[in-house]
């Protein structure tokens, strides 16, 4: 990758979910670079995807794995192009806490410190999610022995990176899909806590850290009108009317295209009074459809003052 061949590129997808890789050349980077410095004078314009992006107070993030930390080239581009992190799998549980409060910090930490180093905002990804759990979290243990460990590492995770991580995927996936609206997939957590397991999980994560950003992140919910998405809508607002805390709902919008709606989506969270931001960012195809997909997913979150970043999940085709 030469100095001229920016972003993102090709990442090792994580478990589960609808995985799209990620192939976008320096075509697609300039797309985005020119929506995201679309409203502001000529002699203004960003040449980066990070700069450009902090010219409207956003963030535009990449997700790092610390297996690729000894690339120079992979740490250049990501220093150079990104004001933003995600851990790609080094801070989910079983990596994380691979014994029972025991916690491997070793690898999150090198991705959180560069981070810092470099002036960067952190996204933690992700406290409570059905998959890549460690041995130890199983149909063996009781509800209260569950939900004792689910309290315990949120809370130890979240007071080691407490003034670091700026938002936490608190909750990862919960939603089925193809279901009714408000359909929940089964996993440990619902079998044995029901499904009031995720606001218990934001209630724990409030009370250990008061004032970072707390997010429930799922993909798929990229329509505006797919019963997916609407019950997502609808559990999002039955927690700020409660007084359950959440503060931002992850997109993760992995698609060829942007639905049509794309954009009355990220607007329909907002107004429900909570920051929206595009969390895993893979865009399917090549060439001038996916610059265009880019485009079109950049103009939508700038188009909302309360989308307030972007992260693509990866940063090279290697």
């Amino acid at each position: 990758m030469g100095d001229t061949a920016i972003p993102v590129g090709r990442a090792r997808r994580r478990l589960g979910g609808s995985r799209r890789v990620l192939a976008a050349g320096a075509l697609g980077v300039l797309g985005v670079v020119t929506a995201l410095s679309a409203t502001l004078p000529a002699d203004a314009a960003a040449s980066t995807l990070g700069a450009a992006a902090a010219q409207s107070g956003r963030y535009f993030g990449t997700a790092i794995a610390a297996g690729h930390l000894n690339d120079s080239t992979y740490v250049a581009t990501w220093d150079r192009e990104f004001n933003g992190v995600t851990a790609e799998n080094e801070m989910k549980w079983g990596p994380i806490e691979p014994s029972r409060n025991s916690f491997n910090w070793g690898s999150a930490d090198q991705i959180v410190n560069h981070a810092i180093s470099k002036g960067m905002k952190v996204r933690g990804h992700t406290l409570v999610w059905h998959a890549q759990l460690p041995s130890w979290v199983n149909n063996n243990m009781s509800a209260s022995d569950l939900r004792s460990a689910m309290t315990n590492h949120i809370t130890q995770v979240m007071n080691h990176y407490k003034g670091k991580v700026f938002a936490w995927d608190v909750v990862n996936e919960a939603f089925a899909d193809g279901g009714a609206v408000g359909t929940l997939r089964s996993s440990i957590f619902t079998q044995k806590l029901g499904n009031g397991f995720i606001e218990e999980a934001f209630r724990a994560a409030r009370a250990a850290d008061p004032n970072v950003k707390l997010c429930y992140n799922d993909y798929n919910i990229d329509n505006a009108t797919a019963a997916k998405t609407q019950g997502v809508y609808n559990m999002v607002r039955d927690f700020k009317a409660r007084g359950v805390p959440i503060d931002c709902v992850g997109l993760q919008s992995h698609f060829g295209n942007p639905p049509s709606n794309y954009q009355q989506n990220i607007a329909q969270f907002a107004a429900l009074g909570v920051d929206v931001q595009i969390t895993e960012l893979d865009v399917g195809g090549s060439g001038s459809t996916q610059a265009d997909a880019y485009r079109r997913v950049v103009q939508a979150c700038t188009a909302v003052p309360r989308c307030t970043g972007i992260t693509v999940w990866g940063i090279t085709d290697k």
